[in-house]
């Protein structure tokens, strides 16, 4: 039997993740079994266990995954280099992308994914380095806002990556569990929490 190509053994890994995202999406990481996903790949369970020694590997791949992905977004947004008002509208449209098909939600997986990490030590690690390198991102992106004339000249720049990163993660909440926030409603109700913060 011939040997794969590195380009064929990468497009079967990437085939085995995206059918177990698909299980994951729609029943969570612990309702889904090993056979769950490999029935989704339509491969023989030997083919499958060739890239993946069990699920919490896939678990573990997938949250990785997850959270570097959060981090590619940000490193997308920053190369825009967009204002503030252009950031939200970049956001939500993101999240629209992400939530867009039905049977591959991205962001419940990453839900999910946070959850993991609060039960698995090494994710746990991985989670908080990833967050903080976005968060410098973000940081950087806030500096360029001030340095052009959108923050003070004296803003916490730090203080403004903090919370667009909590109000990314709010919005992936409020998808599911409320309702979505569009990027108008967003930008009113910042500008009503700056005005109304302003007069403690």
């Amino acid at each position: 039997m011939p040997r794969l190509s590195e380009k064929t053994r990468a497009e079967r890994r990437q085939h085995i993740l995206t059918s177990a995202w698909k299980c994951f999406s729609r029943n969570g990481f612990h309702a889904t079994s090993m056979d769950d996903v490999i029935t989704e790949t339509g491969m023989s369970s030997s083919a499958v266990y060739r890239y993946f020694r069990s699920k919490d590997e896939i678990i573990d791949t997938t949250t990785e995954e997850g959270l570097t992905n959060v981090r590619a977004m940000i490193a997308g947004i920053l190369d825009r280099n967009p204002s503030p008002a252009e950031t939200l509208v970049l956001i939500t449209a993101e999240l629209d992308r992400k939530t867009g098909h039905p049977d591959l939600d991205m962001t419940r997986i990453g839900l999910q994914a946070w959850a993991e990490a609060l039960r698995n030590p090494r994710l746990l690690g991985r989670a908080r380095a990833i967050f903080s390198d976005t968060l410098g991102l973000l940081d950087e992106l806030a500096q360029r806002w001030r340095d052009a004339g959108h923050l003070p000249a004296d803003a916490d720049t730090r203080a403004a990556a903090a919370t667009l990163l909590s109000l990314m993660h709010g919005l992936i909440v409020m998808h599911h569990l409320v309702e979505d926030v569009p990027a108008n409603t967003l930008h009113t109700g910042l500008t009503l929490l700056g005005t109304g913060l302003s007069h403690r």
